[in-house]
């Protein structure tokens, strides 16, 4: 008897302990690379879609919350993460303003101006696409919630949203042919968590487009790993450039 109660209390250790891991795991990432951009006032190493992808995919989780209970930790993680990504983006607008010589022309999200989409020059204008979407989303989900289709798409969009949060720097890291600016701490907890969450859901017996999409995850993880070890030069000489000046 003692024997089996000390397994149950160990199952429920850990389970609150994964549990743990999952709501607050997936923005520990981004401390780091928070604390990086705050010291060195510099957030171009850093791309603002990640936070667009994350900001999306977390929505969407929510509203799929309501047509199909999953977890309560995921829930959790997911209204963690889109505070995270709206800190994120109001210092990084803040330190471009800041660090701005010339001052250009504003660009707010009113102007309707798709070239300048996610490109805007004030946080207000952010904050205000999320919420229109989120009240978009939401209101589609209010009248087909009953309908299974419609809420399994919903969950399918979140986690391919998810998956895909990396690419925009690997992207940016490519153009820039450096990964100068970006915490490698951040893509290296991006690994460890994503491994960690795509096990979670195998353990979990989560639906198998979750298991892909994590393994999609940590694909795209390593690939920007290697990144940093391919533009490791590039770095090095952009770093000694700036001493120079």
């Amino acid at each position: 008897m003692l024997e089996n109660w000390e397994d149950i209390t160990f199952a429920n250790v850990a389970g609150w302990i994964a549990s743990g891991a999952m709501i607050f795991g997936g923005v520990v990432p981004y401390i780091p690379q928070y604390r990086q951009i705050k010291n060195k006032e510099d957030p171009e190493g850093f791309s603002l879609y990640v936070c667009l992808a994350l900001l999306i995919a977390n929505t969407l989780r929510i509203l799929f919350w309501f047509g199909k209970r999953f977890e309560l930790p995921l829930l959790l993680q997911s209204i963690l993460m889109i505070i995270t990504m709206l800190l994120m983006i109001r210092l990084c607008i803040n330190i471009r303003a800041k660090n701005q010589i010339i001052k250009s022309r504003e660009r707010v999200f009113t102007d309707l101006d798709i070239k300048f989409f996610w490109k805007w020059t004030d946080f207000q204008s952010y904050l205000n696409f999320i919420l229109i979407f989120g009240m978009i989303c939401g209101a589609l989900m209010y009248f087909f919630v009953d309908v299974l289709i419609f809420v399994e798409i919903v969950g399918l969009l979140a986690v391919l949203t998810e998956a895909m949060l990396g690419v925009p720097q690997f992207i940016r890291n490519c153009g820039n042919k450096s990964t100068e600016g970006m915490s490698v701490v951040m893509v290296l907890m991006w690994t460890c968590g994503d491994t960690f969450k795509t096990c979670y859901f195998i353990h979990r017996d989560a639906p198998i487009q979750f298991g892909i999409c994590g393994a999609l995850q940590v694909l795209i993880d390593v690939s920007i790993l290697l990144q940093v070890y391919l533009y490791r030069t590039n770095s090095n000489i952009s770093r000694n450039v700036t001493r120079t000046d």
